[in-house]
């Protein structure tokens, strides 16, 4: 762990930044829509009680599925993840300022009175005095809320510590998962510690040094991102795994060199296929590595169905038809086929003699560990197993990689794999033949909208250079030195561009 951190040393700190940056928009944003809304409840009590009960509602709903939401609402990356934050953060606070406002003692509220004070300070020289304990509680409720739940942010690439631990997951690296987890972990203490410390210092320093700390930070996200807009960036981003992070960082390095000059930023680990497709339309990014099957499954209007046997050619033209109609364009497919596949040990295929998918009905009962992609989607498990006369078979959904992990442990005999993942290799899984020729190819090509690749021609022509190349071999070496041998996948990239003289003018 200690050289994982050593070498990751500056991809922590930004992390962290970007962390921090998001938990102080959300705690300010949400500090100034809760506070002001408790105080109005303060003279409608019926409202009081309709807004706990939503808060506490939004608070019920899965975090990621509040990311998933927001998106077609206000983008990808930081906004989306920044508004679901706050959605989080409004109960504790809007709940402990009120109850700290209304609770206070009736009799100094009436001592206040009897005093001819108005209603404004009374307000603000009682009731907020007494109730300061209480809403310092909230912020750092809800402090701790934000930090643990920005995690997920980095799924939709809002970056954040979260990338870590998405990181550590995907390529199998317990110490970057670590590293994300006990970092998450230390800044909630920071943050939860240094709003208890700011809440005993006298009112006026502790309201004026929480403005300056959380203003400073949000002004100092913000402006950045204002400034961002404004510039002629080119944002690559992939989808979760090693494979779109070693695709990106191919794009990156074959445009480098037509346009040395051009400001060029990879996204790994942005999401899946839907929150990258999103971002493209949204012009969030501008490229992002597809599949030709996919194109045709989850990003044309209705799935295409090819028949039996289809070959590469055929599907790669199909899909340019469709993008064709979203006003996308696909770049030239590389020759690898990243189709999906059913896996078991190599054992279990050795002691019942399994070669195709259709030997699978020679086991008694087995149970399988698949996406929940895979068993929601007609090409993946109901399809197959409808094809196949697949009976004999159980499922449970398990995350992608954590089904390998079920495997290597015999919780399950049976995955759902891609022809080029590198877990093949390390838990020695044996693909079974698909001789009804019943999966799509899957192909990889760069996706971006019409208008930017006529913009940019000399970029179409460069990622063109792919065209025809990397096997399936070659990719699933590429993965294996990723996500077992922990190689940088930018330099595992740029190792084969070089190998292949693909870098030359």
């Amino acid at each position: 762990m200690i050289s994982s951190l050593t070498g990751r040393w500056s991809d922590l700190l930004l992390a962290l930044w970007q962390h921090i940056q998001l938990t102080a928009c959300a705690l300010l944003l949400a500090a100034l829509l809760a506070i002001p809304l408790a105080v109005w409840a303060l003279r409608h009590k019926k409202s009081a009680e309709i807004i706990l009960q939503v808060t506490g509602i939004l608070q019920t709903i899965p975090s990621l599925a509040v990311l998933a939401i927001m998106i077609p609402l206000v983008g990808i990356g930081f906004p989306a993840a920044l508004t679901a934050l706050v959605v989080y953060a409004l109960l504790p606070i809007f709940q402990n300022t009120y109850l700290g406002l209304s609770q206070i003692e009736p009799e100094l509220i009436d001592s206040a009175q009897a005093l001819g004070l108005p209603r404004n300070k009374i307000l603000w020289h009682v009731r907020f005095p007494l109730a300061q304990d209480s809403i310092i509680a909230g912020l750092r409720t809800a402090a701790v809320m934000i930090v643990g739940t920005g995690t997920l942010a980095a799924l939709i690439g809002a970056g954040g510590l979260g990338s870590f631990i998405l990181l550590g997951i995907s390529r199998n690296d317990n110490s970057l998962l670590i590293i994300g987890a006990l970092t998450s972990a230390l800044l909630a203490i920071v943050v939860t510690l240094g709003i208890q410390w700011i809440g005993k210092l006298r009112a006026l320093f502790r309201w004026s040094i929480l403005a300056v700390l959380l203003g400073g930070i949000t002004i100092g996200t913000v402006t950045p991102m204002l400034i961002h807009r404004t510039n002629n960036t080119v944002i690559i981003a992939g989808k979760l795994g090693s494979e779109p992070a070693i695709l990106i960082a191919m794009y990156k390095d074959l445009i480098q060199v037509e346009e040395p000059n051009l400001k060029i930023v990879t996204k790994d680990n942005f999401g899946t296929t839907s929150f990258l497709y999103t971002a493209l339309k949204n012009n969030d990014i501008s490229i992002y590595p597809e599949f030709t099957g996919t194109v045709l499954s989850d990003i044309a209007p209705k799935p295409v169905t090819l028949p039996a046997g289809a070959s590469a050619k055929m599907t790669y033209y199909k899909a340019q038809q469709v993008a064709q109609k979203l006003d996308l364009t696909l770049g030239k497919p590389s020759q690898f086929n990243d189709t999906y596949a059913l896996a078991v040990k190599e054992s279990l295929a050795k002691k019942y003699d399994l070669v195709t998918i259709g030997d699978l009905a020679k086991v008694p009962s087995m149970q399988g560990g698949m996406t929940a992609e895979f068993l929601d989607r007609q090409d993946g498990w109901p399809g197959v197993a409808k094809a196949y006369g697949l009976t004999n078979i159980n499922t449970t959904s398990f995350d992608p990689d954590l089904r390998y992990q079920a495997i290597a442990q015999d919780k399950v005999a049976l995955v759902d794999a891609y022809s080029t993942d590198s877990q093949l290799r390390q838990y020695h899984l044996q693909i079974l033949q698909d001789n009804q020729h019943f999966f799509p190819a899957y192909q990889a090509v760069p996706m971006m909208k019409t208008s930017f690749a006529k913009d940019h021609p000399e970029i179409v022509r460069a990622l063109n250079r792919l065209a025809g190349k990397i096997t399936d071999q070659e990719m699933q070496q590429m993965n294996y030195l990723v996500n077992v041998k922990h190689h940088s996948a930018n330099q595992v990239a740029k190792t084969y561009l070089t190998q292949h003289h693909l870098l030359k003018n």
